[in-house]
């Protein structure tokens, strides 16, 4: 059994326990070589990804509930099946034998010939639209199944939008996330001829950023270690840093600052600039960013709601939030989050945005932002804000494209319309 699919069995179970997929895979994944790590990536995020779409194809080759099967053996099943339909580098021999051998050394020789035999009717059957629910007259089952999504999350959603909206928000969160970087100091155009010279591959984005896409096959450290002043960033995410619109000169706190993109990407305006995280290691991705691109930034550990300064002329709040924008890159969070937890963070937001609110100067900025598409912690937390704030509104901004903007001037950007990742962001004056 080889050593990448031990990784991704391993990953993969610490996951369905409910660790983070990116830590039970740094921690699995320690040691290996490059190949082997990219094989162990692949399927252990793809199998998170597709597990609904799995499971669903699993049960038709299957004569019990998928919760009758030891967690060992379900898990067997669900990565023997991501390599059959969805690895082509993997011969299909090679893919059941050594699923085979995998269940073997985990719970013994007793579920082999199940292994075995499901997994070689799951190739032989496929994964064609025919084997799911109808789309036009059952959407919801067909998203759940193929579209491998939490029925309560689509239910929310195809409350809110069309039914073929909400698949294109299934499909973008289903496929594999590019990897995105912008330049602090350098053009795009120099960016990309530089990679090129080094024989990385790349694309600018354009759309209203500055973000370059690397393709898969480039290597992250590669490329930075040639753009020493880049940060990883994605387009939403950019987006909100120049519908800051920060004024040269000011003074900016940004009290969620972890790891830093934002704060990094408007490092130019400002005269001085303070970055907090109530996480100290997540703040050490802050000092270690701001350090190899040279950008100079007062670091703190502290909470939001108790911060650590007492006044300044911008202040950034990127709050925490359930991520359903960064599904594509996170794929385990549609399984671990649960429907209370938007109303728990809602509450929470509430709470950092009114204490961010007393720290900004008369006529000063506060931006409001997350990574969520949930209407409860963006335009909800906001109404309720300004309902009992009368000193601030909202102010518009010219520093992103109209597309992006809604009718009341907020940021909005949802991956179906874009590609991206989801972000919404409220940029607020206080009057003077």
């Amino acid at each position: 059994m080889s050593l990448g699919r031990q990784v991704a069995f391993r990953a993969r179970s610490e996951t369905e326990r409910g660790r983070r997929l990116d830590r039970a895979f740094t921690e699995a994944a320690e040691g290996l070589d490059r190949r082997e790590r990219s094989f162990a990536y692949e399927l252990s995020f793809g199998v998170t990804r597709l597990r609904g779409r799995i499971e669903h194809l699993l049960l038709r080759q299957l004569n019990r509930p998928l919760e009758d099967l030891d967690p060992p053996v379900l898990e067997t099943l669900r990565l023997g099946a991501y390599q059959l339909l969805y690895m082509d580098r993997v011969p299909d021999y090679a893919a059941v034998s050594q699923s085979v051998d995998q269940v073997r050394a985990e719970v013994g020789s007793g579920p082999t010939g199940l292994v075995n035999a499901v997994l070689r009717r799951v190739q032989q059957a496929g994964d064609g639209l025919e084997l799911f629910p109808s789309f036009d007259s059952d959407p919801l089952a067909f998203l759940e199944s193929w579209g491998s999504h939490p029925r309560w999350l689509l239910e929310r959603w195809l409350d809110r939008w069309a039914a073929a909206e909400v698949r294109a928000l299934v499909e973008a969160n289903n496929e594999r996330p590019d990897i995105y970087l912008v330049a602090l100091d350098a053009q795009p155009e120099s960016v990309l001829s530089g990679l090129y010279e080094s024989g990385l591959a790349a694309e600018p984005v354009g759309a209203g950023t500055p973000c370059i896409r690397l393709e898969q096959r480039t290597i992250v450290t590669q490329a930075l270690e040639l753009i020493p002043d880049a940060i990883v960033q994605d387009p939403a995410a950019n987006l909100v840093a120049q519908y800051c619109d920060v004024p040269p000169g000011t003074k900016v706190a940004d009290l969620c600052s972890a790891p830093g993109g934002k704060i990094l990407a408007i490092s130019d305006q400002p005269a001085f600039s303070i970055a907090s995280d109530l996480s100290e290691s997540r703040m050490l991705m802050v000092k270690e960013n701001a350090k190899r691109t040279g950008r100079q930034l007062a670091l703190v550990v502290a909470d939001a709601r108790h911060p650590p300064v007492l006044h300044s002329d911008v202040v950034l709040l990127d709050t925490p939030c359930t991520g359903t924008g960064t599904l594509s890159r996170r794929p385990d969070a549609r399984w671990r989050l649960a429907s209370e937890k938007i109303n728990e963070l809602a509450a929470l937001q509430s709470e950092l945005l009114a204490s961010a609110a007393t720290l900004v100067t008369e006529g000063g900025i506060l931006v409001y932002s997350t990574c969520t598409l949930e209407q409860e912690e963006n335009e909800g937390v906001v109404d309720a804000f300004l309902a009992t704030h009368a000193d601030f509104h909202i102010q518009a901004t010219r520093a992103v494209p109209e597309q992006y903007l809604d009718s009341a001037g907020r940021l909005v950007v949802t991956p179906q319309a874009t590609g991206f990742d989801g972000a919404f962001a409220v940029r607020m004056r206080r009057a003077a």
